[in-house]
Parts: C-alpha cells; structure tokens; sequence
C-alpha cells in the first residue's frame, strides 16, 4: 500500500493517528509510528510550549517520525506553543481551524511538512492556494471539532477532483475495511482519532473509557454547547462532535443562555469525571471501538486494508 503518505514519511501503513487533545500524547503517536503509521500530538488551546516540547521528547524517542497538531484559532493567544513546535522539529505539523496560513511558510522552510484539515470543497481549495503539502478532507462523522457540512465520502470525492496535492480522508474511518475504501477512491491515507482513544497508550481514564467502550454509532452528537460552556474560542463554523449526554440535552439549541453557574457546574463535571455531564468528543466510529488494546493492533487492523484492496480486485 505505497502512497505518498507512506513513502514521504517512510511508513508502512497509509495512516496518520489523528491529533486529539487531551487524548493523544507523546506516548500515544510514539506506539503509533512504532507500528508502522504516523502517530501525533494532540494540542489543547491552553497547553503551556513546556508540555509541547516534553511530549515531542517522548514521541521523538522512538526514532521515527511524528506529527503535532495545532488550532490555529488559538495560536494569536498562546504563540510561544509554535515555536515549540517549531523547536522540536516534528516530521508533519497539522494547523486547523482558522487562520493557519500565516504559519504555512515558516514551517515549511524549517522542513517541516504542513497539512491542514478542510471540511468543505472551497476550504480544500484554499488550502493548496496556502501552500500546504497535503489537505485532510475532514467529514462532518468526525469526532471532535470541524464541520458538520458534508459527510465524509462525498466530501473526499469533490476534494479530489478539486485539488492537485495529496488528499488523506478523515471522518468516522476506524478499520481496515474504511482504509481500503478511501485508498480505492484515490486518497493518499487515513486520519483516524476515535479508533486509538481506547488504546492503552491514550491519555483517558477509566471512567471515560467506559463511555467509549459503551457507545455504539448512534451515541454522539454535534454541536457547540460544550464550548459556549467553557468560553472558549472556537470559531462557531466549528462545532464538536462528542457522546451524547445530559448537559448537551439541557443546553442543545439554548447555548446562549449558559450563564456562569451552567459554566460552573461543567467545569466541576469535568473535575470530578461526572461524563453525564462532562464531554467525551467522539467520531460515529466509535461503536467499532469495543475493547482496550494496543495501538500496534490498531494499526495492525487498519493494515488488513490490503487484503480488502487485492480482494476486490
């Protein structure tokens, strides 16, 4: 399975371990790339360089190449996390979610590849415009932020006809059987985040993981209660997607009226790991996640991509 993702990273399976924050340290993507794919980092809005740079120690550690990802809405507030990034010199860098062009040159020009995640065809096209080396089309099945436009599949179609760089799938994809279906249609690679949150290197706890374990791919939904109630940034073209629960059932269509005691008691939740309240971001992959195990078996799964590939030949 050599695409451009393989051979620009010297991987053997085309499959980039989504960046997730809070989830996705250097543990995690050093697991990843062992087993023959990218793995990343993960960076929170409010993750201090220090943390940066701890973690790309540990993922640099396994000697193979790694990526970070950033939300380029919150970079304005808290710059000293690129040059962190910058510093640590990571082989792929993910900017998302705003104004990312600005760091498009500087991180190419310290060789570092750049991608960038677009949830619509016209974002597609303005990442190549930016310079980019790759575009992650990012389906609206995707856990965690992004659009909710198009879905994943006509979504990687129209970006594929519409752009000339190299094009990895994102979107509800946690299996061999979804790689080989966006490898036949002329993706270079997968980005998949749900499918390792329940491995045994991600940054989750036990009350969380028995959420994930639970869920099937009815149990999310999508929206921005969760980040109206934490004040935070986000630009609102950018909801979340994460698993069902009371606090989005109160609030779901009310967001402006979260008033500081709706903050409070999120906040709270979020402390005492009380996930009727607190928020588990999740993919609609996330009923195929069904046992704790490694990331090498994740991995290992996603390979049998190949066998799918030559069966329909």
């Amino acid at each position: 399975m050599r695409t451009w993702l393989t051979d620009r990273f010297d991987r053997t399976v085309p499959l980039v371990g989504a960046p997730m924050a809070g989830v996705s340290g250097g543990r995690l993507a050093a697991a990843i790339s062992r087993a023959g794919a990218l793995g990343m980092i993960g960076v929170a809005a409010s993750a201090p360089a220090q943390w940066i740079t701890e973690q790309a120690a540990v993922a640099a550690g396994s000697g193979l190449p790694y990526g970070i990802g950033l939300m380029a809405w919150a970079l304005p507030g808290n710059p000293e996390q690129f040059d962190a990034v910058l510093a640590a010199r990571p082989a792929l860098v993910s900017v998302s979610f705003g104004p990312y062009d600005r760091y498009v040159g500087p991180l190419r020009e310290a060789g570092i590849a750049v991608v960038t995640q677009a949830g619509t065809t016209d974002e597609a096209r303005a990442a190549e415009q930016a310079g980019v080396d790759a575009v992650v089309a990012r389906g609206g099945e995707g856990g965690g932020h992004g659009r909710n436009d198009v879905a994943t599949l006509p979504l990687l179609e129209g970006v594929l006809d519409a752009v000339r760089i190299p094009v990895l799938a994102a979107g509800g994809l946690a299996t061999g059987r979804g790689l080989a279906a966006v490898l036949a249609a002329g993706a270079e690679g997968a980005w998949a985040g749900t499918a390792f949150m329940a491995c045994q290197e991600a940054i989750v706890s036990a009350a969380a993981l028995e959420r994930i374990l639970a869920a099937d791919e009815t149990s999310t939904a999508y929206g921005r209660v969760f980040d109206v109630a934490q004040r935070l940034g986000w630009p609102p073209e950018y909801g979340g997607r994460a698993l069902r629960n009371a606090f989005f059932d109160q609030w779901e269509g009310r967001e402006e009226e979260l008033d500081d005691e709706a903050v409070a008691v999120l906040a709270q939740a979020r402390a005492d790991e009380d996930f009727d309240l607190a928020y588990i971001y999740a993919s609609q992959a996330v009923g195929m996640v069904r046992e704790r195990r490694p990331a090498a078996d994740v991995v290992a799964g996603f390979a049998t991509a190949e066998a799918f590939l030559r069966r329909r030949l």
